[in-house]
């Protein structure tokens, strides 16, 4: 009974879960009317488009969102609530229902945004039903409610082995693949799409068999509100890219039929285009028209290249009070690596903290000479970005990060920029510990003291130096080199340079299944390096004692982020479900292999006499064995990445990420002890905007019901419930 509850427990939300309020009343009120306007337009587009993640996430979760969307809309929660009640439901299995909704609308579906696994009620699949079909929505429709609720209700509960986590194949669930499809798959498609010179980010794979000749035959889905067969595709090279295409990889008996179409998410992006040209009647500048232009563009044909040119008036629109951006963004759920996620989000400067993130702009090239390569393998000119600290209004989309470094896109990070962003509300409101596991009694004191401004050196250093160094090089189709190939010389070896991204290949691309893990480790090692700079401390206000002890939070942070990574880790499939938390791990591993007892990791008996481990990290150390183990590891990130050499990257990668019992401090046996301890993760609850007389901002209160009650009133989910019927 004990290990079926434990058991069960990595698979449910327990019912003292935090919600956080992402309070941004203040930075609203300061808006101007027309500024409100916008925000409130594009606050409908990302929340629209939110929508479609869950059509992204699993098979069920457009039904499951559709079911509980009729059950908590019909009446009022105290009302449901006493139905449940008289009909035997207790309070305890009540509450837990109300916690799986409010996870599923955080989450966007039914497998957690943070570490891809699947969540299930905590109360029993017939209790469940019983709420169902007692609640008013059953009784003014009780035969979809019953059609509804045995559509979803065996999924929604199933733990079967590929049921539990997100993946490809045989290793778990995806809807950016057919159920069919396999890794051999998604590396076919993807040599037809390098060819073809079309990105993967907004598209879907989908395999049937020609029954003919047995080969697969393959549809390549855009998303667009245009779902026409024929016609061109704005930015695209050649003329012809939907329709039929016969492709011959080198290792198939013949050709092979792909069909690229569109149309996919087709009812709600066209609910999002309307709403983005609402927002163009209150836009700012000609950049922030053009960008929206651009991006309705892309959403209404299926233009890659349309929203990679929305992506460039955004850079240019330089310090704009209200932010935005939307789209296919981050790929870290492609079990592929290279689809991307659909998010929008709507967020207001804060001018106070911004200063700060300016402040490190100035002094960005400063501090990238001193990171662990040579010159040769940063950019030519450092493109100064944006940087700001933003309180978020509106975030559509499976979760919400602390920073962001966008556009995705390659070429235009390298030749073109990117802008930096701290999501401020997002690091004050999710980012406090309300029970600190793992770290000794001496330290805990000063960790939960220090870590939010800790953890804001880190952000920024992760996103503006992090994300925002390196070269790629790259053998452009003409056959020149974007570096000297008689000069540079690889860092390792001492060689000439001898690998490189050919025309048309991308980071992502290239490096696939490893790329966002990799790239985030890359991002944490420099903020770990370059936060030992006294110039980088002082610009956070730290000096003197305060800087060491910052220092030291921040490493300390990193290698207890390591260890409850394991949560992150399935033994059943031998991988990792969550990207940052890989990355973590392996900074912890790069440490401890570091030697002189810098990082160490015991198992003790906690207070409560069950099995506890305690980390600790010698903070006399830092410099004269941190530092060195830390830009070794970084120099060699680098280099790999720099060269497009996947075979090596992935090599050393894959042995810090690797989880045994081979070696002290057997960490897959430490396993049950952090699941055993594991913390729940916050969820927020966001404000709603109405467009009425006054354009005023609901504020939401901050109690659990509200976390269901901002997604029932918000008139994006409203008018697109349809949509995404339609769409599921």
């Amino acid at each position: 009974m004990a290990e079926t509850e434990s058991y069960l427990s990595e698979y449910t939300l327990p019912n003292d879960t935090g919600v956080c309020l992402l309070e941004c009343t203040t930075a609203f009120s300061g808006l101007t009317d027309k500024e409100k306007l916008y925000s409130h337009y594009i606050s409908q587009a990302a929340f629209t488009g939110g929508l479609i993640v869950l059509i992204q996430t699993s098979p069920e979760s457009p039904g499951v969102y559709l079911l509980l969307q009729k059950v908590f809309r019909s009446q009022p929660i105290s009302e449901l609530e006493k139905i449940a009640l008289d009909s035997g439901v207790s309070a305890e299995e009540f509450q837990s229902l109300l916690i799986y909704a409010a996870g599923f609308y955080a989450n966007m579906g039914n497998y957690k945004s943070f570490g891809d696994s699947k969540f299930i009620p905590k109360l029993s699949k017939e209790k469940f039903e019983l709420v169902v079909m007692k609640s008013a929505a059953a009784k003014s429709d009780p035969k979809g409610m019953r059609s509804l609720w045995d559509r979803v209700s065996e999924r929604l509960y199933s733990l079967d082995s590929r049921h539990k986590e997100l993946g490809l194949g045989e290793n778990g669930t995806t809807t950016y693949f057919s159920e069919n499809c396999d890794k051999r798959d998604a590396e076919i498609a993807q040599k037809f799409l390098n060819k073809m010179n079309i990105s993967a980010y907004n598209t879907r794979l989908f395999k049937t068999t020609d029954k003919s000749s047995n080969l697969p035959v393959y549809e390549i889905r855009l998303a667009s509100s245009n779902n026409s067969a024929d016609g061109e595709i704005p930015g695209y090279n050649s003329d012809k890219i939907l329709g039929e295409h016969a492709f011959s990889p080198t290792d198939t008996a013949g050709p092979i039929k792909f069909n690229v179409t569109r149309g996919d998410y087709s009812p709600l992006l066209k609910i999002v285009c309307e709403n983005l040209e609402m927002a163009k009647k209150y836009t700012a500048n000609d950049n922030e028209s053009r960008m929206l232009d651009e991006y309705i563009k892309s959403f209404t044909s299926g233009s890659l290249p349309a929203h990679k040119d929305g992506s460039r008036f955004w850079i240019r629109n330089k310090s704009p009070i209200v932010e935005m951006y939307i789209g296919f963004i981050e790929s870290y759920r492609d079990p592929y690596g290279v689809r991307g996620e659909f998010e929008g989000f709507v967020a207001v400067v804060n001018k106070e903290m911004s200063m700060k993130f300016t402040q490190l702009v100035e002094n960005a090239e400063h501090l990238l000479a001193h990171l662990p390569w040579p010159t040769e393998y940063e950019k030519d000119t450092f493109l100064r970005p944006d940087f700001t600290s933003l309180d978020v209004l509106s975030f559509g989309g499976s979760g919400i990060p602390a920073g962001i470094n966008i556009p995705n896109y390659d070429d235009i990070r390298q030749n073109e920029g990117f802008k930096n962003v701290s999501l401020g509300n997002v690091l004050t409101a999710g980012y406090k510990d309300s029970k600190v596991t793992f770290l000794s009694d001496a330290d805990k004191d000063l960790f939960i003291k220090l870590k939010l401004p800790a953890f804001e050196v880190q952000v920024g250093l992760h996103e503006l130096l992090g994300h925002g160094s390196g070269k790629l090089f790259i053998k452009e189709k003409d056959g020149t080199f974007n570096f000297d190939i008689e000069s540079v010389k690889h860092t390792e070896s001492c060689e000439k340079i001898s690998k490189w991204y050919e025309s048309g290949e991308t980071w992502d691309s290239k490096f696939s299944t490893v790329a966002a893990s990799y790239e985030e480790c890359r991002a944490e090692c420099v903020g770990l390096y370059l936060c030992l700079s006294t110039d980088v401390l002082k610009i956070f206000g730290h000096t003197h004692d305060d800087a060491d002890d910052i220092i030291y939070i921040n490493w300390l942070n990193m290698v207890r982020a390591g260890l409850i990574g394991l949560e992150f880790y399935s033994p059943d499939t031998g991988k990792w479900k969550q990207a940052h938390m890989n990355a973590r791990y392996v900074i912890l591993q790069v440490l401890i292999e570091a030697g002189e007892d810098f990082v160490k990791v015991e198992k003790i008996t906690g207070e409560d006499g069950k099995p506890d481990l305690r980390i600790t990290l010698d903070r006399t150390k830092i410099i004269s064995v941190g530092k060195p183990a830390i830009g070794k590891f970084l120099r060699k990130l680098q280099v790999y990445k720099s060269t497009g050499d996947y075979e090596a990257g992935k090599e050393m990668y894959d042995f810090f990420s690797n989880v045994d019992n081979t070696t002290e401090p057997h960490f897959l046996r430490l396993r049950d002890v952090v699941m055993a301890r594991k913390q729940p993760r916050k969820m927020f609850v966001q404000h709603n905007t109405t467009a009425n007389d006054k354009h005023l901002l609901v504020k939401n209160d901050l109690h659990l019901n509200n976390i269901e009650m901002v997604y029932f009133k918000k008139s994006a989910w409203r008018t697109s419930s349809s949509a995404l019927h339609m769409s599921g």
